[in-house]
This record gives structure tokens, sequence and C-alpha cells, in this order.
């Protein structure tokens, strides 16, 4: 009878443990993950920095995550980062780029690319990004051309960065804005508003800060589709309520439209409606 019991405690704990490790990853996520990973759920916002004050909520949460989710290992790097321990970040980074994290990868990349915390090395920041490209990461993507046109070891290939973007852009947010980024800018290819604007609409619509004030822009001005100075308008109020700071410019710009200078074309006053 004791052990039919234990039998019945054994299995009523494992879908409780399960919950409990489920619940460690969505605090994780809620005050610690990343916007950009690909790794992240599209239901998860994420944080562009974590607060101070979530800092050892983080730390705690993702810790307890990261042995069955290389998400919250990712994240704990980040948590460790943002409390200014160096070392444990790279290390939770490298663990977590061992079992496939991009963006673990991409943030080890850029640590290699500058020296920060470990010695400087060019060649292994360009593996990282390399990897992080092919496996579809934008930042992968668009870090590996900075390199490149940094000076690195091979020149910056924006054709290519097109190519990788647009394999990316099929499934992630940050890959369409980038790309759309790119055509509106005819960079490494024709420029193509309408699909550029295209891009960023896709992206909008998933909440992504850069893109949403990029729509307000080209609804603004009737870039690559039609003009609507209502519809800009709202995409910057979306953007600028999630922290763009260009958003943030742009609305100002429109509540204050006309500017009074001096004799010698010196800002006097704006007249805002």
């Amino acid at each position: 009878m004791r052990t039919h019991l234990l039998a019945i405690a054994v299995a009523l704990a494992a879908p409780l443990a399960a919950h409990a490790q489920s619940a460690d990853l969505v605090l994780c996520d809620r005050v610690a993950a990343d916007p950009s990973d690909p790794d992240k759920p599209a239901d998860v916002r994420g944080v562009a920095e974590i607060a101070a004050s979530d800092v050892a909520t983080a730390i705690k949460f993702c810790k307890q995550a990261a042995g069955s989710s290389r998400r919250a290992m990712f994240a704990l790097g980040r948590a460790y980062a943002a409390n200014r321990q160096t070392a444990e970040a790279i290390a939770a980074w490298r663990k977590a780029a061992d079992k496939g994290s991009s963006a673990a990868m991409v943030e080890l990349g850029v640590l290699y690319g500058t020296g920060s915390g470990v010695a400087k090395d060019e060649a292994q920041a360009r593996k990282l990004f390399e990897k992080a490209a092919q496996s579809g990461n934008p930042r992968g993507v668009s870090n590996l051309a900075a390199l490149g046109s940094a000076g690195g070891a091979a020149p910056a290939d924006p054709a290519q960065a097109r190519a990788l973007l647009g394999k990316a852009a099929e499934t992630n947010a940050e890959a369409q804005y980038q790309l759309g980024l790119m055509l509106s800018e005819g960079d490494g290819g024709a420029k193509d508003d309408v699909a550029a604007r295209a891009l960023f609409e896709k992206a909008a619509a998933q909440n992504h800060p850069g893109a949403l004030e990029r729509m307000g822009a080209f609804a603004e001005g009737g870039r690559g589709g039609p003009k609507d100075k209502d519809a800009a308008k709202a995409y910057y109020e979306r953007a600028a309520a999630l922290g763009d700071e260009d958003a943030k410019k742009a609305l100002e710009r429109i509540r204050c439209p006309y500017a009074i200078k001096d004799k010698q074309g010196k800002l006097v006053t704006t007249l805002c409606f």
C-alpha cells in the first residue's frame, strides 16, 4: 500500500514540477526576454532593457528556467549583464549559444568585436555573426555587414545581407524591419518603397517600434502607398508609446508645425495646436 501511495504522489508531483518550471520561464520572459530574440514566442513582448528593479527577479527565475530553456539561459545572461556581472553573463551566453541560441551568438560576437570582457577577436566575432545570420537572426546579418564595413577581413556585402534578411523576414519582425530599411534606402539592390512599406506594415502589426515609426513616416509622406496624415499620427503614437524617440519627435513636429525665427534665422518659438 505504501508503495502504491508513493507512486501516486510521484505522479501528482510531476505535473506540478512542470507547471513550476513553466511559471519560472513565464516570469523570466516577463522581465528579461529580448524583443529581438528569434526564440521568443510571438505573445511575449520582451523588454529593450531590464529595469534595475527587476534584475534580481530576472536572475532568480531565469536561472531556475535555464536548465531546460536556451531562451531562459540567454535571458539570464542579459540579467547578469544588467547587473554588471560580465563574467557570469559571458558564461550564460556561451551555454545558450552552445544550445543553438542565435541571440546569444550575437551578444558574444559583439563582445569579441569590441573587446568588452574578452580579448578583442574580430575573426571570432565574424564566426559568431555568420552562424547567427545563417540561422536567420537579423542582428547577426546586420552586425556581420557592419563588421565588414568597419574594416574586417572581408568587405561588407549588402546584397548578401538582403538575401539573408529575406529568409528571416518570412517570420521575424526585426528582419522585416531591417529588410524594409534596406529596400527604402536602396542598400544592396534596387530601391523599392512599395515593398519596404509592405514589410514595415507586417512588422508594425507585431508592434515593432521602429517599423511603426517608419509606417508613420511613409503614411505621412505618401511613400510606397497612399498619403494619410491621420494614419501617420496613429502609427507615431503607437511607436512613441513603445519608447521610439523618432516617433516622439514626429508627434511634436505634427503638434507644432510652424517655426518662428528671427532675422538671423534662429528659432524664436513654435506654434502648436
